[in-house]
C-alpha cells in the first residue's frame, strides 16, 4: 500500500530540504496576504518577498513551487469559486499541530497583507476580518483531542476559506480574464 504525501507534507519536505525554516501555511498566508491587498500576480516581486521571508536564496525546486503556489492563488482569487484551498496539515495531524498552523498561516497573511496594503483606508468590514484574523493567529495550541476543537477548527478553517475573498475584492484591482482560443 503506498501512503500519498499531502500537499502540505510535500511542501513541508521541500522548504525543509532546502534549509527554510518557514511553513508552508505561514508561506501560503503571506502569499494570499499580499494578493489580497493589490499586490499583483507578476511572479519577480513575490519571489523576491520569497526569498526574504525564507531567509536565502532560493533553489529552482522552491522557485517553482513558489510560482505554482502563486499561480493556484490567482486561480482562486480570480476564479468564480468562493473558497480558498488552504495549505494546511491533514485531518490525520493531531489538532494541536493544525491549530498551529492555522496560527501561521493567519500570520502570514497579516504580514503579507501588511507590506502590501500600504496606508489604504479599508471598510469596516475588512478591518473586521483582518481583527478576526489577528484573534486567529493569536490560538494556543494547548487544545486537547476533542469533538468541540475538531468542530471549532474546522468552523474557523471554513472562515479562511472565504474571508480573504472580502479582501481581494476590496482592495485588489479587477484581474482581466484569459484570452479564450479561437476557433478559427
Amino acid at each position: 500500500m503506498t501512503l500519498q504525501t499531502s500537499p502540505y507534507d510535500a511542501f513541508f519536505r521541500l522548504l525543509q530540504t532546502s534549509a527554510h525554516a518557514v511553513t508552508p501555511a505561514e508561506l501560503q498566508g503571506h502569499l494570499l496576504g499580499r494578493s489580497c491587498a493589490g499586490a499583483g500576480f507578476d511572479p519577480e516581486p513575490w519571489l523576491t518577498e520569497a526569498t526574504e521571508l525564507l531567509g536565502g536564496e532560493l533553489d529552482a525546486p522552491v522557485r517553482q513551487a513558489l510560482v505554482g503556489l502563486q499561480e493556484m492563488a490567482k486561480g482562486e482569487l480570480a476564479g468564480e469559486d468562493v473558497a480558498l484551498v488552504l495549505l494546511l496539515p491533514t485531518d490525520e495531524t493531531p489538532i494541536t499541530v493544525r491549530a498551529q498552523a492555522l496560527a501561521q498561516w493567519c500570520q502570514g497573511f497579516l504580514t503579507g497583507f501588511g507590506l502590501a496594503v500600504g496606508d489604504r483606508s479599508l471598510s469596516g468590514e475588512a478591518r473586521e476580518v483582518l481583527q478576526d484574523l489577528a484573534a486567529i493567529a493569536q490560538v494556543q495550541s494547548a487544545l486537547e483531542e476533542s469533538q468541540d476543537a475538531e468542530s471549532d477548527y474546522m468552523e474557523v478553517m471554513e472562515y479562511l476559506r472565504i474571508a480573504p475573498m472580502l479582501l481581494f475584492a476590496e482592495c485588489a484591482p479587477p484581474i482581466a480574464p484569459a484570452a479564450k482560443p479561437s476557433l478559427h
